[in-house]
């Protein structure tokens, strides 16, 4: 299937704008699953179909996150403002859950990062209720089974893409309400384990630098989702 039939269904407007939108679900308990959608998970989309259809779904509120799909879709005519990332994102809600005392649940990282997650948001947010597990239990959906018993108001899954968001959809049936989103490495920044790019970078949307310049062994992987993305997308504007 062409990255078009993809980036159609993208949320093209701002940042800001659907913070409020999803705000809003968390708030008067609605169910939305929100998929933050970077080059990689787009390519996985052409080789795994339970991917396509979660992309597909008309349920599902698809992001753009990473500057690369924004511009994808401004190229296959789908007008977008600017890239929502997911650490952006799940900064918003939680600051909004932690305001109205909802509940919340953390699923993935590392104890410490987890642990030291929940403690800040404790601390910052006398009201919110926060559970949390860390990333390296055997049986994944065992551990989202007990997230079914709690039904929270906002459920953030770091477990990398496309396992994160995989396991949401598997289970997003046994809710009735909620905030869904995979977050990646989401969790090191948010608990100030893991600093994140500086302004620079993120005001020039080239955090993928920064990261590939930290961490070289990411070269290998930005080559193979993001660089083979572009190209796509280039094939597919001149046909």
């Amino acid at each position: 299937m062409a990255i078009k039939e993809y980036l159609r269904r993208v949320f093209p407007g701002t940042a800001e704008e659907f913070c409020q939108k999803a705000g809003q679900a968390m708030v008067s308990g609605r169910r939305l699953f929100v998929i933050t959608a970077n080059p990689e998970i787009l390519m996985h989309a052409g080789e795994d179909p339970a991917i396509r259809e979660m992309l597909l779904d008309e349920e599902t509120a698809v992001v753009p996150d990473g500057i690369s799909v924004v511009k994808a879709m401004n190229l296959l005519g789908f007008p977008a403002k600017e890239r929502i990332t997911g650490v952006d994102l799940a900064e918003k809600l939680l600051k909004l859950a932690g305001q109205q005392g909802k509940s919340v649940y953390l699923l993935g990282a590392k104890e410490e990062v987890v642990s030291a997650l929940a403690k800040k948001l404790r601390d910052q947010y006398p009201q919110i209720q926060v559970r949390y597990k860390n990333g390296y239990g055997k049986d994944k959906d065992a551990d989202f089974r007990e997230i079914e018993a709690l039904q929270p108001d906002l459920v953030l899954v770091a477990l990398g893409v496309p396992a994160q968001e995989k396991l949401i959809a598997r289970h997003l049936g046994h809710f009735q309400k909620g905030v869904f989103i995979g977050v990646g490495g989401s969790f090191d920044v948010l608990s100030g384990s893991k600093r994140r790019a500086p302004a620079l970078f993120v005001k020039t949307n080239t955090e993928w630098l920064y990261r590939i310049l930290r961490e070289p062994s990411r070269l290998k992987r930005f080559y193979r989702n993001n660089v083979r993305f572009l190209g796509q997308v280039r094939r597919e504007a001149k046909g």
